[in-house]
């Protein structure tokens, strides 16, 4: 018998996960905390758009997943800083960030980045599967 889309969803429980975010466009970030939680069995999601915020968050508590948003790994990819830059991350690609994510949460953290929105949820879903609890 094959499940229902809301009975898979519903059977996946990702409420003592959490996943920080880090996007460029305030608008889009917040449109995405609100969608994409629902999808992906509930962790807490947290967006941010500028290192500051995003930078004092990955110091205060440990993470399942770091999300860097399509938008702000796009911004990468054209070898552009990524707005909301800080003078700490001022002309940082990814490859600095991942850095900075690993010394702060550990290699246990999992780190999920895409150019399409299209693959967002699944990359999401797949990195929840593999995180610790941490909420």
């Amino acid at each position: 018998m094959h499940q229902t889309r809301h009975e898979y969803v519903r059977s996946m429980d990702n409420s003592r996960k959490s996943i920080l975010a880090r996007g460029c466009d305030p608008s889009a970030s917040l449109e995405a905390s609100r969608a994409i939680p629902p999808l992906i069995g509930y962790p807490q999601y947290v967006p941010t758009t500028n290192d500051e915020e995003f930078v004092e968050k990955l110091r205060t508590r440990k993470w399942s997943v770091v999300h860097f948003a399509p938008g702000a790994c796009r911004f990468s990819a054209a070898r552009q800083p990524i707005p909301g830059e800080s003078s700490q991350t001022r002309g940082w690609t990814l490859e600095q960030y991942r850095e900075l994510v690993r010394s702060l949460q550990g290699d246990k953290v999992q780190i999920v980045e895409t150019l399409e929105e299209r693959e967002t949820v699944p990359l999401l879903k797949e990195a929840l599967a593999k995180a610790p609890d941490t909420s």
